[in-house]
This record gives C-alpha cells, sequence and structure tokens, in this order.
C-alpha cells in the first residue's frame, strides 16, 4: 500500500522564509516516493483554504512558532485537528520555542529527516474560551507589549537578517515604559494573585522557553496535561532588571516576586482595563476576563525518533498515527 503523501504549508509572509532552508527542507522530504504538495501562503485564509485539501496528507509546516500555531487553530477551529494525523514541522522562525522544547533540530534538512524518521507523539493543546488555542505559550503583559513594540523592531531589522533581535529590542522597550498591569490570576480555582496590585507579566506555559530560548518554565512538559502559571510581581525597574538576568537561567522562579502555579484551567481578569494577550506570539484581545483549559493529548507531532537500532535496522521509519 502506498505511502500517503505530504502538504508542506509554507508561510511565506513570515519574515524567515528564507528560500534557501526551504529547499533544504524540501529535497530531503522530495526524496522519498510519496508525493511533495508546497502551498504558499501569506495569509490565515489561505492557510485554510490549503488545509481543506489535505485529504490524508501529512502536513508539514515549514515555519516557526506562528506558523505551527496558525495551522494548529484552523484544524482545530474545523474540528479536524485530531483526525488529521502527526504534523511535521520544520523550524523557520525568530523563536522556534516549540521546536526547542520537542528537540526538533533547527537545522531545515535535519527537522525535513525527523519528518521523514521521526515518530508521532501526542502534545496537549491550550484553548480558550473563545475558540482560541495556544501550542507553545500564552502572556498578558509585558509579554505582549514586547510583541508589540518587537514587531516594529523586526520589521526593521529584518532587512540585516537580524529579526531575531526584535524580541530582545521590544522586551528592552516595553520594560522601560509599562507601569504593570492589574490582573487576578486564578489556577483550577485557587487565585494565586489577586487584582489589587500591579504585576509585570502573566504566563502560560506549556513549553519550557520563549522568545527564542528564554527559559520560562524549564520544567515544563507538553505531554503531562498541564499548564505551567508564572506570575512576575516585580514591577520596579531594579526588581525588573533583575528579573530579565535570572530568565535566561532559569532561576526567576526562585524570586520572592514570582507566583507560580500549576493545573488545568486558567483564568484571567482585570477590575481595572482591558488586557491583551499573546498567544504563541499572535495578539488577541482587548478582554476583560479570558479563561483556558488544556486538553491533553489533543493532536500530534512528529518528533525524533529515540534510537532503536539493531542488526535488523530501524524498527520504523514512517510515524505511527495512534
Amino acid at each position: 500500500m502506498a505511502e500517503p503523501g505530504f502538504l508542506v504549508s509554507v508561510n511565506t509572509a513570515a519574515g524567515s522564509a528564507n528560500r534557501r532552508a526551504i529547499d533544504a527542507a524540501l529535497e530531503v522530504l522530495r526524496h522519498q516516493p510519496a508525493g511533495v504538495e508546497v502551498a504558499d501562503t501569506a495569509s490565515v485564509e489561505e492557510l485554510d483554504r490549503a488545509l481543506e485539501g489535505l485529504d490524508g496528507r501529512r502536513l508539514v509546516v515549514l515555519g516557526g512558532d506562528g506558523s505551527l500555531h496558525a495551522a494548529v487553530q484552523c484544524l482545530h477551529s474545523r474540528g479536524r485537528l485530531k483526525q488529521s494525523g502527526p504534523i511535521g514541522l520544520v523550524p523557520l522562525g525568530t523563536g522556534n520555542d516549540l521546536a526547542g522544547t520537542l528537540n526538533i533540530p533547527l537545522d531545515p534538512a535535519q527537522a525535513a529527516r525527523v519528518v521523514l524518521a521521526g515518530q508521532a507523539r501526542p502534545i496537549e493543546l491550550l484553548v480558550a474560551d473563545d475558540g482560541g488555542v495556544a501550542v507553545n505559550a500564552v502572556h498578558v503583559g509585558i509579554g505582549v507589549a514586547a510583541a508589540q513594540k518587537g514587531a516594529a523592531a523586526k520589521r526593521a531589522l529584518r532587512r540585516f537578517r537580524l529579526g531575531k533581535l526584535g524580541y530582545a529590542a521590544g522586551a528592552i522597550a516595553a520594560g522601560a515604559t509599562q507601569p504593570g498591569w492589574y490582573l487576578e490570576v486564578a489556577v483550577d480555582g485557587r487565585v494565586i494573585h489577586g487584582g489589587d496590585t500591579p504585576v509585570l507579566m502573566a504566563s502560560l506555559a506549556l513549553g519550557g522557553t520563549i522568545g527564542g530560548g528564554a527559559r520560562l518554565v524549564p520544567e515544563a512538559d507538553p505531554h503531562d496535561g498541564q499548564v505551567d502559571v508564572i506570575v512576575w510581581e516585580a514591577v520596579s525597574l531594579p526588581a525588573r532588571l533583575a528579573y530579565a538576568l535570572e530568565l535566561r537561567s532559569g532561576n526567576h522562579a526562585k524570586r520572592d516576586d514570582v507566583r507560580a502555579g500549576r493545573g488545568t484551567a486558567v483564568t484571567i481578569s482585570s477590575p481595572r482595563a482591558p488586557f491583551s494577550t499573546s498567544d504563541d506570539g499572535e495578539l488577541q484581545g482587548p478582554f476583560t476576563r479570558r479563561s483556558w483549559k488544556v486538553e491533553p493529548a489533543a493532536w500530534q507531532v512528529i518528533v525524533p525518533a529515540p534510537d532503536r537500532t539493531s542488526s535488523c535496522g530501524p524498527a520504523s521509519t514512517w510515524p505511527s498515527t495512534t
């Protein structure tokens, strides 16, 4: 029986969608008998139309967390996420945080080989009460402000192939100017921060890093059916600077001005002013209240297979859909 082909989604609007990396991945994917169709999409609408023609083929996303988020969102909104089978990822974004958590190589050719010879693994999904999803993380507060300011910086730096620095530029600009946000954060019904004092940021993490490698929750496991929640109360400038330095090492969670929780349901509300969220880098809102639930094993992603070689060769070269 012939193996199904591949539908390769490429976000041509993304700054990192460079031709050389795309061609390197496609060369590997085409070096097998199954057919490969490339869908160049420049909008969510174009992506949604392309996914209508998936027809049992393996979806491969060439892009970062935002591109993967868009594909998963489209399939989830249509109620087709689970039945679409395992999704392959070739990281071409500026962040690639979920790929890092899943140990998917950043080299496009190596990542494409994982798509061909890796294994399918169930992974959780964060689903909001308005139907929005997140595959890696949701931020409220300075993360949103940094994304807003960083978008302009990324556009300016992209011409010099320095788009990743937009994250840092946005975070610095936001960190120096934002006074804080009054948010009430509850995990599984337990309030971990009341809305009477400001916070710098609240984050919901399935994966371990954000912003291209900052170690938000190093121990986060996107397969355990729970979301890790971090609330940063460091609103003074010295505290912000100290927190930012410790974030890279992952030691920030030990600070007295950090609140943490873990559970299956999260609610954030604002008693004073509406807030926006960044869902895998996609800005949403404004909201006065938003809730999320974890859907365990909501979809499948192709990850590197463990080394099980023997004298008989590898056990399998095609990801299972079970």
